[in-house]
């Protein structure tokens, strides 16, 4: 079937057979080391990601909402790469082209320029019309923007965003960062039901970095979410790959939970095999004839980033399995390898989509 025909079958399908569906999208950690910059910089103010994400835009588009962690402030030159970073805003551009429809700021490095940063982060993504999640300008903006239900092909769909901190830096000038906070959290989750919210889904920046495992706090902290009925808890932070899980929630069985504990990085300069890639987790969303919304199944790609060091050859993000360059495809196949592992022994309810070619 043509691909612009699907659509509209499964519109005919659904309108017959009484039931409706969505498709979610998450990646993990889009970050800006200094080498990234350096690549991207075509002038002294210009710099150019067009081919960025040219290999994944397929699967990010079809996606009926697609969600990434804007893990770098964009804000006023000089733009930096780690400790303190800093992007251009052709980073974002480039980042929406490829479809994404939600921005998560609440992460460890959103404080990096300080105040002015985050709000010069959230000015870039206020001016091209993108929803964004977790920091704002002030306490009074916070109350505006939640609770943050979206409308996805008919399903109503509660969005929160936390961190676990911002390395010490603190909030100044009245900016508000959404901290992992639990009475905050419950108080957020119960909000966002109130405004109509049939699934919840909370995006959480958590775990030890580099550990292929979550730790204890956070488990306790999804069990902590489940017992609140959260549809989906999908993590980031540890800049590698963690376990999945759909299974049924075990305070309400009639419904489905996802966790992911972790998504790894979405794009960056990391160099470790088990930091040079991350995974894409598609989620399907399904309401039969009971009309009670669920999360149906959860699939998850392995991606891969292919460093360039000019313009000429910029960064990429590609399959994992995909990637032909000699240098770096025996890299980009022990990254799946290794990440297969831990998905294999670990994962719950949760396969890989097979890779395309």
């Amino acid at each position: 079937m043509c691909a612009w025909l699907l659509p509209l079958f499964v519109s005919i399908v659904s309108l017959v057979f009484g039931y409706d569906e969505a498709d979610l999208l998450f990646v993990g950690d889009a970050m800006q080391h200094q080498a990234q910059l350096d690549a991207a910089r075509t002038s002294k103010t210009d710099y150019d990601y067009s081919q960025y994400f040219s290999a994944i835009t397929p699967l990010v588009s079809v996606a009926d909402y697609a969600v990434v962690n804007l893990e770098t402030p964009v804000s006023a030159p000089p733009y930096s790469g780690y400790p303190c970073f800093n992007a251009p805003p052709q980073f974002v551009d480039a980042l929406s082209d490829a479809g994404f429809d939600l921005f998560l700021t609440a992460n460890n490095h959103t404080l990096d320029r300080g105040a002015r940063g985050l709000r010069s982060t959230i000015e870039c993504l206020d001016e091209r019309g993108l929803p964004h999640l977790g920091t704002y300008s002030t306490d009074s903006a916070r109350s505006k923007a939640l609770p943050l239900v979206v409308d996805v092909n008919k399903f109503k769909i509660g969005f929160l965003n936390y961190t676990y901190g911002t390395n010490g830096i603190e909030p100044r000038d009245g900016v508000c960062v959404d901290y992992i906070n639990r009475a905050r959290m419950k108080e957020d989750i119960s909000a966002a039901r109130a405004a109509g919210a049939e699934l919840i889904c909370v995006c959480i920046h958590w775990g030890d970095e580099y550990k292929l495992l979550p730790n204890t706090s956070q488990r306790h902290l999804a069990d902590f979410l489940e017992a609140l009925g959260v549809d989906m808890i999908i993590g980031a932070h540890p800049h590698v790959i963690q376990p999945m899980e759909l299974r049924p929630n075990k305070y309400f069985p009639e419904k489905n939970v996802l966790v992911v504990y972790s998504l790894g990085n979405f794009v960056s300069n990391m160099k470790t095999p088990d930091t040079r890639g991350g995974a894409m987790t598609h989620i399907k969303l399904f309401r039969g004839e009971d009309k009670k919304p669920i999360v149906k199944s959860a699939a998850y790609r392995l991606l891969f980033t292919v460093p360039g060091t000019s313009p000429a050859k910029n960064f990429h993000v590609m399959e994992a399995d995909s990637v032909t360059d000699t240098q770096w495809r025996p890299r980009a196949l022990d990254f799946a390898r290794r990440a297969r592992k831990i998905f294999d022994a670990h994962n719950i309810g949760v396969e890989e989509v097979q890779p395309t070619h």
